[in-house]
């Protein structure tokens, strides 16, 4: 299995003079504000729609786009980038899109912003500026998702395990989102795609946002019916892909499968098709 791209806290903090160390947060709102307000000396701040996602239609950074945004904040194509979430899950789904655009040196900070703040680890107010640099368009890949079609088409796959990342609410159909949300929005429909199994995304992750050992792992995903070695593929999603990054990471980098991938689209595009099929 190859070497984890996940960082802990301690040697983030042992690593922030290293010269070629590039560290961006990722942040779930337009506002900048909590990062104004302290973050990861050295940290560069992003909006993940505008890192991850394309300007002019609902699809990922291509290389091209990845290469001119890493370009014009000093990263060059052999920078090594550690990437935290605030929340944890904006970390690891910037991680997946840049993974797909094809930057070769990247990390993700175990349990993100949060787990760094909760540890009392140094924060600074302080914008990092860096000259700009050449970075050549690299080579991506498209192995780690899968569209709405293939979906549909592969339902009734034996050799398919489909995998809701949800909260209880969302999968059971009683919300399109979390009660954690002030207003119940993300899809025209309740309910999941026919013959997911269910697993909280949270159930991975420790208190401090933090992945579990590789045991507990295991042993959380077996009790879901999650045995990636008895499927062809296990596909993962959630609403808009970003808690199903959490599980993706931990399949696919702290357990060493190489046959996990994301339904992109997850239940915002599915449940708003017109002619998809919804189980509850």
């Amino acid at each position: 299995m190859a070497l984890s791209p996940l960082v802990t806290t301690a040697w983030l903090e042992d690593h922030l003079a290293d010269p070629d160390l590039r560290i961006i947060e990722v942040c779930s709102l337009r506002d900048d504000k909590t990062y104004h307000e302290g973050h990861i000396p050295g940290a560069m701040w992003v909006y993940w729609k505008s890192a991850c996602w394309q300007d002019t239609d609902r699809d990922f950074v291509t290389p091209e786009a990845m290469a001119k945004l890493f370009g014009g904040m000093g990263i060059g194509p052999h920078s090594t980038v550690v990437l935290y979430g605030d929340p944890v899950q904006y970390g690891s789904y910037a991680f997946w899109a840049f993974t797909m655009a094809g930057h070769a040196n990247l990390r993700l900070l175990d349990g993100g912003r949060r787990k760094w703040v909760m540890e009392a680890r140094p924060m600074s107010r302080n914008v990092p500026r860096f000259p700009a640099v050449e970075y050549p368009t690299p080579a991506g890949t498209s192995s780690m998702r899968v569209g709405r079609r293939n979906v549909r088409d592969n339902l009734k796959h034996p050799k398919r395990l489909l995998l809701d990342l949800r909260s209880p609410e969302e999968y059971t159909g009683k919300r399109v989102s979390e009660y954690s949300f002030p207003v119940d929005h993300g899809a025209e429909r309740v309910g999941r795609i026919p013959g997911a199994v269910h697993l909280y995304f949270k159930e991975l992750l420790n208190e401090d946002d933090s992945f579990k050992s590789a045991a507990e792992l295991r042993r959380i995903l077996a009790a879901a019916g999650v045995v990636p070695e008895q499927f062809d593929d296990v596909v993962c999603y959630c609403r808009l892909s970003h808690r199903a990054t959490i599980s993706w990471v931990a399949m696919t980098h702290l357990l060493g499968y190489t046959n996990i991938k994301i339904y992109d689209g997850s239940w915002t595009e599915w449940g708003s098709i017109v002619g998809y099929p919804v189980e509850k």
